[in-house]
């Protein structure tokens, strides 16, 4: 017994995985469309009647086998992933949803998303604040580093000065001594 049903038996094949394999199939059928003996003579008419009708009848078993093959790969593919029991889950909880009288005071899925969007915004815009912060701050301490190494390349100016006053005032002591 199964709730799902009403409290009858369990179906082996749920709607859901009922309609998904109808509409597969349908959706094949009309990929795979016979065509007609006339305009496949017509396709090729340097063949004669009979080599023509052969070769339909060819065509028709060819597009038999792969509906066939085709539809037989997608069960095979809907039983290796299991899709049947995650639509019968899907199946379950909608009908669950559906008697639960409290799902309509719930958010919606688009609240939830609104939400977090808008936390991810705000978190984007304070990151790149403090992104900005850094940055101006990197400019400055740069610009500090720069004005130190300006000043370090004058310091050796000086000092060349201060050896040319020096030598300036020696020579200037010798001729003095010199003289008097």
């Amino acid at each position: 017994m199964d709730c799902r049903n009403g409290g009858g038996p369990v179906t082996t094949i749920g709607k859901r995985q009922s309609d998904l394999k109808k509409s597969f199939k349908l959706a094949v059928r009309s990929l795979l469309t016979t065509c007609p003996t006339q305009e496949f003579s017509k396709a090729f008419p340097k063949f004669s009647s009979v080599e023509q009708e052969h070769l339909h009848q060819l065509f028709i078993q060819v597009i038999t086998s792969l509906h066939g093959n085709i539809e037989d790969e997608f069960e095979s593919l809907c039983n290796e992933t299991q899709v049947g029991d995650a639509l019968d889950t899907v199946e379950q909880l909608v009908e669950e949803q559906s008697l639960d009288h409290l799902s309509s005071d719930r958010t919606t899925v688009m609240d939830a998303v609104h939400n977090f969007s808008a936390a991810k915004k705000a978190e984007i815009h304070y990151l790149r604040g403090l992104l900005e912060r850094a940055e101006e701050h990197n400019r400055l301490i740069q610009a500090r580093v720069d004005l130190l190494r300006n000043k370090t390349q004058e310091v050796p100016d000086i000092k060349d000065v201060i050896g040319k006053l020096r030598g300036g005032i020696l020579s200037y002591k010798g001729t003095q001594n010199v003289e008097l």
